[in-house]
């Protein structure tokens, strides 16, 4: 179901391209593969530029005895962190945390029933240090290295027995979730429709002219490669200026 419906927003994209060349009227000089390619070109630009392409997730990873190393999903861009049941904040039958949570803690703190005693919060800010100091001593914040390649995950310590880390991720936006964007799928056809264009241009550049009865026709196929070109340009600014989402970055690449 999710494919049939993926592949009828492409083909949205793909008859937008083709009436916006002029198809029906005039003879369109591509193949579906030329649209597809076009269309994986803007994708991949898209995600190469934009952070409206990503988004935050959580993931849980089994981790075996003794192996470091653990391939995720290529959809994954990022690992941040990693995290593991340490000293928590809730009940859980022997398998969390039991010693604190402030929550519940706000029925009994005598700050919260009374307001002259200042001594609640203060316990428990020092509490939480503590936490924090006992977990980068004792193993419960893991060292990690990250390719983005491979999308290899490499833990810099062995683990010693079998448990469920928690891995806060970037990861791709699906191709379906893209083109259902309000913001980013304007853009996304704007730039499948420059690419085409390019490669129309490109084949007509080929021959200059083509032999008639009445001395030849002249092809646009440079002019339609500038066009294609500006356009690009234009489109990858947009990205910049975040008119196709995202928060925006704090500098540009580029």
């Amino acid at each position: 179901m999710t494919e049939n419906v993926l592949a009828t927003q492409k083909q949205e994209i793909y008859d937008y391209v083709y009436a916006m060349l002029g198809g029906g009227m005039v003879d369109v000089e591509l193949d579906p593969v030329h649209y597809e390619t076009a269309l994986t070109k803007a994708l991949t630009r898209f995600r190469q530029r934009s952070d409206n392409s990503v988004e935050e997730s959580y993931v849980f990873l089994p981790l075996t005895i003794d192996q470091n190393e653990y391939t995720l999903p290529k959809e994954i861009v990022e690992v941040r962190k990693i995290y593991r049941r340490s000293i928590g904040s809730r009940t859980g039958g022997g398998d969390g945390g039991t010693l604190f949570e402030p929550f519940n803690l706000a029925y009994t703190n005598t700050y919260l029933l009374a307001s002259s005693n200042m001594g609640g919060l203060a316990t428990y800010d020092m509490f939480a240090q503590h936490q924090e100091l006992v977990g980068r001593m004792f193993g419960s914040f893991i060292e990690f290295k990250w390719n983005t390649a491979t999308k290899k995950l490499t833990l810099l310590q062995r683990p010693r027995a079998e448990e469920e880390v928690l891995l806060y991720c970037y990861n791709y936006r699906p191709d379906s979730q893209l083109l259902t964007d309000y913001l980013a799928n304007q853009w996304l056809k704007d730039y499948t429709l420059a690419a085409c264009k390019y490669m129309i241009g490109e084949a007509r550049s080929k021959f200059a002219t083509i032999a008639g009865p009445q001395g030849g026709s002249a092809l646009n196929g440079d002019a339609l490669k500038a066009e294609a070109q500006a356009e690009m340009e234009k489109l990858e600014l947009e990205v910049s200026q975040q008119v196709a989402g995202g928060v925006g970055y704090g500098f540009t690449i580029g």
